[in-house]
């Protein structure tokens, strides 16, 4: 069988030195490393390599079409699925892309489905070697270049919601409506992942993955207490925004409550002017005034008149 091509293969020592492996194994040559395989699941190759060399479910889980963050204990390893946010050209950062991860004492497997940044800095640091001596200080440092950015990207959203809401209110109400409903779609995107994450994390951090030693586990509660924050912030942007959306819906309700009361007058006081012309309009026999000079004229100040009259009633019974 045709073996996948790996992004990133490394065999990393207890002291943080890398080797770049020249063919695909699971396991280290010396005690004390670990491997570290990086793969991209369009790789045609990946999924049957998976299911001949790790459990069943971690096997699985590398390759799943669609992922939620999960942080689960399976045989002697973890099963990690994160999400970073999406720095790939042309993407919305709120698209965030997923990282399927299985890590054991010897072994961590990555799989990406686009490029995954904060891994690309790692594979770096592992080539120039300085990579992390432990697989559970490597998911730890990982999860802290992930975590960063989307403090980053959630403190961006926080500062944009803040000026709708200032255009909404002070400046220009109608900047505000044109980019509201971008910017509550983009909340809405990035806290779907986050909620979860965070959830995954405080898992990671907690006394039940064996695996996890204290120096992994101080940085991994670090980063699920930043993941809680961002998901509070957007939490506060998305209530921000509903606040907003809700007085926009409001101005526009009085606005057309106003024209439309404007209007009611005004047919109130056309109605019976309507009247009088149609009724005088009439071509039959018998009609008064058709044989006086002035009868227009009369005609003219009468209906203006009325609808003077009417005016003054309408102010008086203080329907306007």
């Amino acid at each position: 069988m045709t073996a996948p091509v790996p992004i990133a293969a490394f065999e990393i020592a207890a002291d943080g030195a890398t080797e770049v492996l020249e063919s695909l194994r699971t396991a280290p040559a010396a005690g004390g490393a670990y491997v570290w395989l990086h793969f991209d699941r369009s790789d045609l190759q990946l999924a049957q390599w998976l299911k001949d060399n790790l459990p069943p479910i971690a096997a699985q889980s590398l390759v799943q079409p669609e992922t939620r963050p999960r942080a689960d204990a399976f045989d002697d390893g973890i099963i990690v699925n994160l999400r970073a946010v999406n720095l790939n050209p042309g993407s919305d950062t709120e698209d965030m892309v997923s990282l399927r991860m299985w890590i054991t004492d010897q072994l961590v497997v990555t799989v990406r489905q686009r490029k995954v940044f904060s891994v690309d800095e790692m594979r770096n640091a592992a080539k120039a070697g300085r990579a992390p001596a432990r697989p559970d200080l490597f998911l730890s440092e990982l999860t802290g270049k992930l975590t960063t950015r989307i403090e980053e990207v959630s403190m961006q959203l926080e500062d944009a919601a803040s000026d709708i809401e200032e255009a909404a209110f002070d400046e220009d109400p109608e900047m505000g409506t044109e980019a509201l409903p971008l910017m509550r779609r983009r909340v809405i995107r990035l806290r779907r992942y986050l909620a979860p994450q965070r959830d995954a994390l405080l898992r990671l951090a907690g006394s039940e993955m064996a695996m996890m030693s204290s120096d992994a586990t101080s940085p991994m509660r670090e980063c699920a207490n930043l993941t809680a924050r961002a998901v509070e912030e957007l939490d506060a942007a998305r209530d921000r925004l509903n606040v907003v959306q809700d007085h926009l819906d409001a101005k526009q309700a009085a606005r057309i409550g106003r024209n439309s009361y404007v209007l009611s007058i005004v047919a109130a006081i056309f109605l019976p002017l309507g009247f009088l012309t149609g009724l005088f309009g009439m071509n039959v026999s018998g009609l008064p005034g058709t044989e006086w000079s002035g009868a227009f004229t009369a005609v003219s100040f009468s209906m203006a008149g009325v609808g003077v009259g009417l005016y003054a009633l309408f102010r008086a019974l203080r329907w306007f």
